[in-house]
């Protein structure tokens, strides 16, 4: 088949590029670089079955010929990200998914919007279902994330029941691996990098809130079922294990072995960095169990693993 990918040189974009490549299809991927980096699909440039084009999906979304599949992907995902990038993120999940939406009703594709357990805001449920409506700060920092997210479910929803577009809505929870930004600010790539460099690992406040973590090709076989399901309604894809920041930096340490000096410090951080952050996060996974026979498979420890060969790779290279 022939998929477009929105976001195709993010952390997960590139990913699910690698794995649509890997089952036969052919690939456009489309990137502006906000926060994609072009290191991430250069193995893929020169490939017969992958194009990219440079396109920022707020001003245009457009591909020529036959289309089968849109996987919205582009978006700021962390917080460095949205918060360098507010506006951007905001029209991301408004214009940018109009336009991504818009272009799948047009070419008669299937379409997947990649949504977030931010909808869930700070919940007040534990675990969190899709039936959950979430507790989310319209006008905190975190909300041009939060909000755009709730928009474009909406508007995805909107084009379904209007259009009969063959919606498809994933709600990502906490995901790691390869490819991640090394600065930008969430826990995986802040723990991972101090601990290559073996740098103290920062705890925030007392490490009592909570994660769960899902490996990266876990969360894209996650995807690619939902997307070729027909299931409209959103579903949760990440991992139900949940444990303590404290316990995560445990992890990472025991992780990166022996020659990891690191101690684990706590660090009282600024009253806005952790404004409306939630304190506990864990996926209802039911529904994709029963909808799409799907559960992670990758065990936290070796998905650490993999994560740091990745990044102590990374810090060795040349600046």
């Amino acid at each position: 088949m022939r998929i477009l990918v929105t976001g195709g040189a993010g952390f997960i974009g590139s990913h699910v590029c690698d794995r649509l490549i890997a089952d036969g299809h052919h690939v456009i991927a489309m990137d502006n670089f906000i926060t994609g980096s072009r290191n991430n699909i250069a193995h893929l440039i020169g490939h017969p079955q992958f194009e990219f084009i440079e396109c920022d999906i707020i001003e245009s979304c457009w591909v020529q010929g036959p289309l089968d599949a849109v996987l919205n992907l582009a978006s700021p995902a962390s917080p460095v990200g949205y918060l360098d990038h507010p506006i951007e993120t905001m029209l991301a999940g408004s214009h940018g998914t109009h336009n991504a939406l818009e272009l799948a009703r047009r070419k008669g594709a299937r379409f997947l919007q990649a949504s977030t357990s931010e909808v869930y805001g700070d919940p007040l449920e534990h675990p969190q279902r899709e039936s959950y409506w979430g507790n989310v700060n319209p006008i905190g920092v975190r909300s041009v994330y939060d909000e755009a997210k709730r928009f474009a479910e909406a508007l995805t929803m909107a084009y379904h029941r209007k259009f009969g577009v063959a919606t498809r809505i994933a709600r990502i929870f906490n995901t790691y691996g390869p490819r991640m930004d090394i600065g930008d600010g969430r826990v995986v790539p802040n723990f991972v990098a101090q601990a290559v460099r073996n740098q103290p690992l920062t705890v925030y406040g007392d490490g009592s809130a909570t994660r769960a973590f899902c490996y990266v090709s876990d969360l894209v076989d996650g995807l690619l079922r939902l997307l070729w399901s027909d299931e409209v309604m959103p579903v949760n894809i990440g991992s139900p294990h949940e444990m303590t920041i404290l316990e995560f930096a445990q992890a990472v340490k025991a992780a990166a072995g022996p020659e990891c000096a690191s101690e684990i410090v706590f660090y009282q951080p600024r009253q806005e960095r952790i404004a409306d952050d939630p304190q506990r996060r864990q996926p209802d996974i039911t529904r994709a169990c029963t909808l799409l026979g799907w559960a992670p498979k990758v065990s936290l420890e070796e998905g650490l693993r993999k994560t740091i060969d990745y990044f102590r790779a990374l810090v060795q290279q040349p600046a």
